[in-house]
């Protein structure tokens, strides 16, 4: 792998850089407290400020601060005038933009494109508090209110909005989102590396368009630098002939992908595109992209170097308040209250689920923080956060249990290529032991002041089951009633497209935990959540699916509908039609069908709730249509009853055949779990991720500009 400068290499001596500030200024008053007369930088977000590492602005703002600048925050700033954007007063050096945590239009609209009227990212949960396409209209009230002081866009919607994209909302191709705010650069992925650099050359004066050579870095260009040689990837009736990333003069290759306008007027060159971006994401390995939009380029420079074990302890330990900003007073600010209590371990996922952009916004090296500086996260949290009663709520990140997994030769590591380490199968170079997890929970447990830990990010059973210990080990101390995880579907055809294990490993880690909860003497549930309507999904799929939900014994409250989210591989299936997980061609590509009506979508969540009445006529027709009439009856092995309830109306949650039940929220929205009826009152849920609400293709735990 490449090596990269230590993140904290150029950090002032602590003599001579400011103070840490108790929060980042949000007023004019503040910074007059801190003795200041001028911001060097200026974070503006689409997110309440809480000074907390689960939250990029917090992160951003202190690893800034860390280098001896001075940070200023405006928070969900009212974005009818650039007035609210003067508050500050001109930063010194830029303006860091980002729509928040989660995609604007993500945080906006439900999967069928509906209104949502909460924001949980917002006190009191209110709605409104940003606008759509948030990194477009702040760059453009940032730029009425000093036009002359850089941009430079991050989080999650500049990420993975960085070249052309489908965009579910206006069902068309939209330009890169560099074009469309008119910024000087953006920021991509995990961006504490990029951000550093950015600062300490401008504080020699360079200007953010000059900078060309930041790695997770866009940027605009008029022509193609000198010495550079292009391997043409716009055409796939004529493509060039394949060249190695490992080839000689390799980092001076660019990757020509095919135009906005190419890609705007030809799916299958949209769908090829696709496959391209994601062929070259490995840090190890990837070229350079350039997408042409007009006259002009969108250059991206290869994703960044990931953080070392020191790095991200360094990140970690930074002076964070650990508390939302004192100027909202006691209002809730749901976000916070679900992550005050949580401790991240580690980021990034090799899973390479289709409909996730974690391996396009966090990358699919795992970089994991040491024993030390989590166990002293656990002890601020005892000492500092206010309402702490001794449990943590999670200690995870992406995903539960990917911590120090990695490939065990880092050369093979560097050249690969795969979107995943566990699709098809777990690779043979894929380090599974979960040794260091096991002995990291033991540690924690052992605090002083901590009662219980949950363990409540998403679990990846399929290497679970590689590890009785460490099953065994969860089972007995980290699940507090149910479990949640997420086989997404049963049939081998929409997993395959979604890039999940089959049944099997399902099955598989059922009858271990099972088998662990009774050793343990404890009565526990999984909970499966599923996805309705994902591309390669068909209407007996579903049924099938909902088959098993009976004969299990599960009844969805909601479910999760699939939601387009930008340059993801599975929006690329639903938009271009062909599966870019394979090579895409003009004769001979894979073809895959995507619900897309309004008819069939409904269709799909109506089968993952096959027990509400309201579903019962649109099943019938259904099923008869599909020939399996059969189905149609009071038997146990039928689906639903030929009878109709009179006037029925109301949603209930009725008990199962085995008396359970759960509920899931749109994707785009997270997930919640109904406790199986007759459960105890108290028991906690673990499963899911409780750090924030989390998209299907949005998933990263921390965003805006540091781009988590």
């Amino acid at each position: 792998m490449l090596a990269a400068p230590n993140l904290f290499a150029h950090r002032p001596d602590r003599s001579v850089r400011p103070k840490a500030a108790p929060f980042l200024p949000m007023s004019r008053a503040e910074m007059e407290r801190l003795g200041w007369d001028q911001c060097d930088v200026i974070v503006v977000t689409g997110d309440a400020y809480v000074d907390h590492p689960s939250f990029g602005m917090a992160i951003i703002g202190r690893l800034l601060e860390s280098q001896g600048l001075r940070v200023g925050i405006i928070a969900q700033p009212d974005w009818s005038s650039a007035e609210p954007f003067k508050i500050l007063g001109k930063p010194r050096l830029f303006w860091g933009v980002t729509g928040g945590n989660m995609d604007s239009m993500v945080n906006h609209y439900t999967a069928d494109r509906r209104l949502r009227h909460n924001d949980s990212y917002t006190p009191n949960d209110e709605g409104g508090k940003r606008p759509d396409r948030a990194v477009i209209v702040y760059s453009q009230r940032c730029r009425e209110a000093f036009k002359d002081v850089p941009i430079v866009l991050g989080g999650i919607e500049a990420s993975l909005r960085r070249i052309a994209q489908y965009d579910h909302w206006s069902e068309k191709i939209r330009r890169s989102v560099l074009v469309d705010s008119k910024a000087d650069m953006l920021v991509y992925g995990n961006a504490e590396r990029a951000i550093i650099e950015i600062a300490q050359r401008a504080l020699n004066g360079e200007s953010p368009k000059a900078m060309t050579d930041i790695r997770g870095t866009a940027i605009m260009r008029s022509s193609l630098p000198e010495g550079w040689t292009v391997v043409d990837s716009s055409s796939i009736d004529d493509p060039s002939a394949p060249v190695s990333p490992r080839a000689a003069g390799a980092d001076r290759m660019v990757v020509r992908l095919p135009s906005y306008e190419q890609v705007t007027a030809d799916k299958v060159l949209y769908a090829h595109a696709s496959r391209v971006l994601h062929q070259e994401s490995n840090p190890g390995n990837a070229r350079a992209l350039v997408q042409r939009h007009g006259d002009r380029d969108v250059w991206l420079n290869p994703p960044p170097i990931p953080l070392e074990t020191n790095e991200m302890d360094g990140v970690y330990d930074l002076p964070y308040a650990r508390a939302p900003h004192p100027s909202y007073g006691d209002a809730r600010i749901p976000a916070w209250e679900m992550i005050r209590f949580s401790v991240n371990i580690m980021r990034g996922c090799f899973g390479g689920c289709s409909f996730c952009s974690i391996t396009e916004h966090e990358g699919r090296i795992i970089q994991s923080r040491s024993e030390g500086s989590i166990l002293r996260e656990i002890e601020l949290i005892r000492d500092k956060t206010k309402g702490f009663t001794g449990v943590i709520s999670d200690m995870g990140g992406p995903t539960a249990n990917m911590y120090r997994l990695a490939c065990k030769d880092k050369e093979t590591e560097s050249v690969c290529r795969r979107p995943s380490c566990v699709f098809p199968d777990i690779c043979k170079n894929l380090n599974t032991d979960h040794s260091s997890l096991v002995q990291l929970y033991r540690k924690a447990r052992a605090v002083p002041g901590v009662k219980k830990i949950h363990i409540a990010s998403g679990l990846r059973y399929d290497l679970a089951v590689r590890n009785p210990e460490y099953v065994k080990e969860l089972v007995t101390h980290h699940v507090g009633g149910y479990l949640k995880i997420a086989p997404e579907h049963t049939e081998p055809g929409p997993l395959a497209k979604m890039m999940k294990p089959g049944m099997g490993a399902y099955d598989e880690f059922k009858r271990m935990f099972d088998k662990a909860a009774k050793e343990a003497g404890k009565k526990l549930y999984l909970i499966p959540y599923f996805i309705a309507a994902h591309p390669g999904t068909t209407d007996e799929d579903m049924m099938n699916l909902a088959l098993w939900l009976k004969r299990n014994g599960f009844k969805a409250d909601q479910v999760q509908t699939f939601l387009p989210s930008p340059m993801s591989l599975a929006t690329a299936m639903y938009h271009s039609e062909r599966n870019p997980l394979r090579p895409v061609r003009r004769v001979g590509s894979e073809l895959v069908s995507s619900a897309k009506g309004l008819k069939q979508r409904r269709l799909h969540k109506a089968f993952l709730r096959y027990h509400d009445p309201e579903n019962w006529p649109i099943l019938r027709e259904a099923l008869k249509r599909l020939g399996r009439e059969d189905l149609i009856g009071p038997g146990e092995e039928q689906l639903i009853p030929a009878w109709q309830p009179v006037g029925a109306t109301a949603k209930p949650r009725e008990k199962g055949p085995k008396g359970k039940t759960f509920l899931t929220q749109q994707a785009g929205q997270g997930r919640r779990v109904v406790p199986p009826v007759g459960k105890p009152s108290g028991a906690k849920p673990s499963g899911g991720n409780p750090s924030a609400p989390k998209p299907s293709g949005m998933k990263p735990r921390q965003t805006n500009l540091k781009g988590r």
